[in-house]
């Protein structure tokens, strides 16, 4: 009974250690510009407005064998807004849109992952942008993970969504085709 009891306790340390051996915390790699975050909005019913924000960073945890326990965090630099085309990114940062000088910071918190089984999920969060927070729900792809050549442990995702500017307070006319945004996120972490 005693060798029982020992031999139980001994695999249950073991699972515990390969469980957490399995999980993993991630940062964004921002600076070597693996990960983007994308929007495009229709413009006027003829043509897609097409931008990105070029400054942002965040982490995320993630375990293969338990998708479902993922977390994510990203903090964007809305003043970093770029539709390559000055005049109208000044409009963009301006009142009208994002006000970058009252609301200097947009942010993502995750607050569940529900894994499809075949390297799909839905991640869902709280969207801060333009000093409301709402919860948006992101379909997300793993790309992939593997080794890198620098000694390193790299994931891939990519993710899309919809945002309605009038649920963040932005009601700027601009007819009723560009009331929502599209948006493409890829993000690349490279394990802590």
């Amino acid at each position: 009974m005693k060798k029982t009891l020992i031999s139980g306790l001994a695999l249950a340390g073991l699972l515990a250690t390969t469980a957490s051996v399995q999980a993993a915390d991630y940062v964004i790699d921002t600076k070597g510009a693996h990960a983007s975050i994308n929007f495009r909005v229709n413009h006027l019913g003829t043509s897609w407005l097409l931008g990105r924000f070029n400054d942002f960073k965040g982490d995320f945890s993630y375990d293969s064998a338990n998708p479902d326990a993922s977390v994510v965090n990203v903090e964007i630099d809305t003043k970093s807004i770029d539709s390559n085309h000055a005049e109208r990114d000044k409009h963009l940062r301006g009142e009208d849109f994002l006000n970058v000088k009252e609301y200097p910071k947009a942010s993502f918190a995750s607050t569940g992952f529900k894994s499809n089984g075949n390297g799909t999920a839905e991640l869902t969060g709280d969207l801060t942008l333009h000093g409301v927070t709402k919860s948006i729900t992101i379909d997300v792809s793993k790309v992939g993970e593997g080794k890198d050549p620098w000694g390193g442990y790299r994931a891939g995702f990519e993710g899309t969504t919809e945002l309605k500017l009038k649920d963040f307070g932005i009601n700027y006319n601009l007819g009723p085709l560009s009331e929502t945004v599209y948006m493409d996120l890829h993000v690349e972490g490279i394990r802590k």
